[in-house]
């Protein structure tokens, strides 16, 4: 590995409960960190996408949170940290099946998954932000 590259472990130390689908602690020592804020079901148009839908509108918001990291020259494989923000967390399963569709599951990323009363729009069922490290990019300004 070259100074230029990130250094990161995904770990679940066996003292704290196993989890599924994602990694208690990721602990990062190198490289450029990308924050992604939370992204909603809106086209780039600002047209929601699959109104009353979950599986599409989850599906959107990964999608978003792809293009943004591609902005940034990283993809799924570079997030270290999502946070997941849902209006009814009966959705789960139908989450962490898109989820799975776009982080690598090998080495999943440490999550937080809150139920909300709303999201921003009364029609946005789902939200997700990251937090993505990739090699040092030096200056982007």
């Amino acid at each position: 590995m070259t100074e230029a590259n990130p250094a990161i472990r995904f770990h679940n130390p066996p003292t704290i409960p196993t989890p599924v689908g994602y990694s208690q602690v990721v602990e990062v020592t190198r490289g450029r960190t990308v924050y992604v804020s939370g992204q909603v079901a809106l086209d780039a148009e600002n047209r929601l996408v699959g109104e009353g839908d979950f599986a599409v509108q989850a599906r959107q918001c990964f999608e978003n949170v792809r293009r943004a990291l591609a902005a940034s020259g990283l993809g799924f494989g570079h997030v270290v940290k999502l946070g997941l923000y849902v209006t009814d967390v009966a959705h789960l399963a139908t989450l962490r099946a898109v989820r799975d569709e776009f982080i690598d599951t090998g080495r999943p990323p440490a999550s937080t998954l809150v139920q909300v009363a709303a999201l921003f729009r009364p029609e946005c069922l789902v939200e997700v932000e990251a937090i993505a490290v990739g090699p040092d990019g030096g200056d982007r300004a």
